[in-house]
């Protein structure tokens, strides 16, 4: 699937690179993003405006690491759709739903099952008391 449902454990919510980084350096790994994608979103391919810089993170439940992989550049509709449940909250679910399908190409179940999955995951993840953060990845902008 191009488009994936990442659920952040719980722990780590509210904790982001711009919260860690300042401005300058936040600037900077957001703005290399941008410039990657050339206007269009990375997941989806939308030419848009406004695109929005996406964190992607692996997670190492055996030694508890929380890796940052990369940062990307996506839209809007495709970041709903990684934050399904935040965008639960904000009653804009079913249309997250509708453009993870539509990216993937894939029927209302098989959508439904990547959910499935990602909330296992997602509990499972839950069970890790304190992640401890690898952001190397930054060393090239910092």
């Amino acid at each position: 699937m191009k488009l994936n449902f990442e659920l952040v454990p719980d722990s780590c919510w509210y904790s982001n690179l711009r919260s860690i980084l300042s401005p300058a350096q936040w600037d900077a790994v957001r703005k290399d993003a941008y410039a990657r994608a050339n206007g269009k979103c990375e997941i989806c391919g939308a030419e848009t405006e406004r695109l929005e810089a996406h964190e992607r993170w692996a997670y190492d439940e055996e030694n508890a690491v929380q890796k940052l992989e990369t940062v990307t550049a996506i839209c809007k509709n495709c970041h709903e759709a990684i934050h399904i449940g935040r965008t639960e909250l904000m009653g804009r679910g079913r249309q997250a739903e509708e453009h993870y399908m539509k990216v993937n190409g894939c029927s209302y179940a098989e959508m439904r099952k990547a959910l499935g999955e990602a909330n296992a995951d997602h509990r499972r993840r839950n069970r890790v008391p304190e992640w401890k953060l690898d952001l190397s990845y930054l060393k090239k902008f910092i």
